[in-house]
C-alpha cells in the first residue's frame, strides 16, 4: 500500500516525502508546483502535477497507487494574504480539503493527516496554549483550516475514516542533510527571511509590531524544526493503524521566542549584525502562542531531536547556501 502526500514537493511535505521514504513506505505525491518545486521530490518517488480539485485527478491516483493513507500538506499559508484574499484561502484550504476527504471516503481510504495550524487559536487567553483551548481565528487563513477540522470531524463520526489533525506552530529549519528546505522565493517566514538577510540576499528586514504585551515588545512564537515536525506525523500515521481513533495534537516544543529574540540567534550563528527596520503591526498576528505540548508527547510518542533555537537557525543558513548553488547549477 501507499501514502499520497499532497503539497508534497512545498516545504514541509518535501520533507515529508524523505521521512516517509527513508522509513521504507511507498509513497506518491500530488503537487501544483505553484510553490513547490519538482526538484525537491526524490527521483524514485511518483510526482503527479496537477490540483486536488481535481476529482478525476485524485480517484485516478488513489486507485492506481492503491493508497491506504493521506498525508495532506497542499494549501496557502501566508496570513496577511488571507486577510487581503479571504476567498482564496477558502478555496484552497477548505474546499479543496472538502473534495480530497470526499475521494479518500469513496475510495474507503481509512486514515487521513491533515496539516492544520496555531492559528485556530487567534490571541490565546493562556499560553502555552492546549488542545482544549477556545478555538477563535484571527485571519481567514486560521478559520479555512478550523473548518476542515471541523469537516473532518463530522466525516469521521459518519464513515469508516479516522484521521489526525496537526496543529503547527512556527515551522522552521531544514533537512539536517541539506537535501531540502524553504525554497519559496519572496518567502514571510522570519528565520528564512533573517537568514536570507544575513547571506546579502535581502537588504534589510523588517519587524512587524514593537508594541505587543510581550517581554520586549515583539511577538513570542514557538518555533518547531521542521524535520521534528515530519517525525510528528510518522508518529500520527502510526498511531492510525495501530487503531487510533480521530484527534488533535498541537506540534510545538512549549517554549516561546520573541521576533527580536529570533534576529538576534540568526546574527549570532551568521556571524553578520544585519539591517533590522521597525514597521507596524500586521493583520491577524497574535501578540503570542506557544503549545503545550504534552498530548502528543504522552499519546503519540513523539520526542523531538531537533529542539535548540541555535540548531534551527544553523540548518536553515545552511540550506540558504546550498538552495544558491542549486540556483547557480539550473
Amino acid at each position: 500500500m501507499t501514502i499520497l502526500v499532497t503539497g508534497g514537493a512545498g516545504y514541509i511535505g518535501s520533507h515529508m516525502v524523505l521521512e516517509l521514504r527513508d522509513a521504507g513506505e511507498e509513497v506518491v505525491v500530488i503537487d501544483n508546483l505553484s510553490t513547490g518545486f519538482a526538484w525537491a521530490v526524490p527521483d524514485d518517488v511518483p510526482l503527479v502535477v496537477g490540483n486536488i480539485a481535481d476529482v478525476a485527478l485524485i480517484e485516478r491516483v488513489i486507485n492506481q497507487y492503491r493508497i491506504d493513507a493521506i498525508i495532506h500538506f497542499a494549501g496557502s499559508i501566508i496570513v496577511p494574504e488571507s486577510v487581503e484574499n479571504p476567498l482564496l484561502y477558502y478555496r484552497n484550504n477548505t474546499a479543496n480539503t472538502r473534495t480530497l476527504i470526499e475521494c479518500a471516503v469513496s475510495a474507503g481510504v481509512p486514515h487521513f493527516i491533515f496539516s492544520s495550524t496555531a492559528a485556530v487559536y487567534g490571541n490565546p487567553e493562556e499560553n502555552p496554549v492546549t488542545e482544549t483551548a477556545r478555538l477563535q481565528p484571527m485571519s481567514p487563513y486560521g478559520t479555512s483550516k478550523l473548518m476542515s477540522e471541523m469537516m473532518l470531524a463530522d466525516t469521521a463520526a459518519a464513515h469508516n475514516f479516522d484521521y489526525v489533525a496537526l496543529r503547527y506552530f512556527n515551522v522552521a529549519g531544514a533537512d539536517p542533510q541539506g537535501r531540502v528546505g524553504q525554497s519559496t522565493p519572496n518567502a514571510t517566514h522570519l528565520i528564512k527571511v533573517a537568514s536570507e538577510t544575513a547571506l546579502g540576499r535581502r537588504p534589510s528586514m523588517q519587524v512587524f509590531g514593537t508594541d505587543y504585551p510581550t517581554r520586549d515588545g515583539t511577538c513570542i512564537r514557538d518555533y518547531i524544526h521542521v524535520k521534528d515536525l515530519a517525525a510528528a506525523h510518522m508518529s500520527a500515521l502510526s498511531y492510525l493503524r495501530n487503531g487510533g481513533k480521530s484527534d488533535v495534537f498541537n506540534c510545538g516544543y512549549s517554549r516561546g521566542f520573541s521576533v527580536s529574540e529570533v534576529i538576534a540567534a540568526v546574527k549570532k550563528v551568521s556571524g553578520v549584525n544585519f539591517d533590522v527596520r521597525l514597521a507596524d503591526r500586521r493583520p491577524g498576528d497574535p501578540a503570542a502562542i506557544v503549545a503545550a505540548s504534552d498530548k502528543i508527547r504522552s499519546k503519540l510518542g513523539w520526542t523531538p531531536h531537533h529542539d535548540g533555537l541555535e540548531g534551527i537557525v544553523r540548518n536553515a543558513l545552511a540550506w540558504e547556501d546550498r538552495l544558491a548553488s542549486l540556483k547557480e547549477a539550473c
